[in-house]
């Protein structure tokens, strides 16, 4: 509830104290067409790893800033209203986690870490809280035009993944090692490497010359797996899993390194009733490309 209630606050003030001083001319008409690049730091938010605490439901409570890594991508930008524009982004991103980092004692003992590769393609619709965009001759000439927007977005994302997990010397892949025994006999269901999110988020651009703009985004992707760590429900019988699958994947299902009594077959593993989340923190590049694309661009333009 605190961090619904938080996260509200935050969407909110800027809408309340901005909406106000929205550009109401037909300038956003000259920002229709846009191509980005973002670049930045990702973190996950899952059962691996996080602060010396017990587990905030995945929550941005529980970053953890050793295990941050690092996410790119491209895209298409159209905006059909003075409010309202949609995106389409192709982003790669490393994952990570790892229980060593923490203090806390649960966790800590556990031991397991992952890292997983992810290929995401999102549709997302930004809501405009704020906008101050003029242009004209010295816009055209080359000069600073103000092209400035603050807005929130949300929409949905598919995503590939592939967890692993380093054995020895090398990174090993999770999914075949059916570290819960899933598809063995009272093991957990087999999982499959493409899911979906529910991206949600804030940005604000700011306009650079001849319609370049840079920018800061955050957001926030609940997913519809558990398994983005290969980390999900109960530990599976160790014996059955050397002889079906081998030793690493006995390894990889239980690297304990204390309290080993907490760690036993049927004990708990993770949370299946809590599906993982992953948060990017992006800087964006943007190229407004509406000449292109439109015959009267600069017949548009007020001087």
């Amino acid at each position: 509830m605190k961090n619904i209630i938080l996260t509200t606050i935050l969407f909110l003030t800027p809408i309340i104290l901005y909406s106000q001083g929205f550009s109401t001319s037909r300038n956003w008409s000259r920002h229709k067409y846009e191509l980005f690049l973002n670049v930045g730091a990702t973190q996950f938010l899952g059962e691996v790893g996080g602060l010396n605490r017990e587990g905030t439901n995945k929550s941005l409570a529980d970053l953890d800033i050793e295990s941050t890594r690092f996410g790119v991508g491209i895209g298409y930008r159209l905006r059909f209203h003075p409010r309202f524009a949609t995106t389409t982004n192709l982003t790669y991103a490393m994952l990570a986690g790892a229980d060593s980092h923490t203090e806390e004692i649960i966790r800590r003992s556990r031991n397991l870490s992952f890292r997983t590769h992810l290929l995401e393609l999102s549709q997302k619709v930004e809501f405009i809280i704020y906008a101050d965009e003029e242009s004209g001759s010295s816009y055209l000439q080359g000069q600073r035009g103000k092209a400035d927007v603050l807005y929130v977005f949300t929409g949905i994302s598919g995503f590939l993944f592939s967890p692993q997990t380093k054995i020895g010397d090398k990174w090993t892949n999770l999914r075949p090692l059916k570290t819960e025994g899933q598809g063995l006999p009272d093991g957990a269901d087999p999982y499959g490497l493409f899911n979906f999110g529910i991206p949600v988020g804030v940005g604000f651009r700011f306009g650079l010359q001849s319609g370049w703009r840079i920018g800061i985004e955050a957001s926030y992707t609940k997913t519809f797996t558990d398994y983005l760590d290969d980390v999900s429900t109960n530990y599976y019988n160790p014996t059955v899993l050397a002889q079906e699958v081998g030793l690493d994947a006995v390894y990889a299902a239980n690297p304990a390194i204390e309290n080993h009594g907490w760690f036993a077959e049927g004990q708990q593993r993770g949370n299946p009733d809590d599906k993982d989340a992953y948060f990017f923190l992006q800087f964006t590049i943007t190229k407004n490309i509406t000449s292109l694309g439109g015959a009267g661009y600069r017949n548009r333009s007020r001087f």
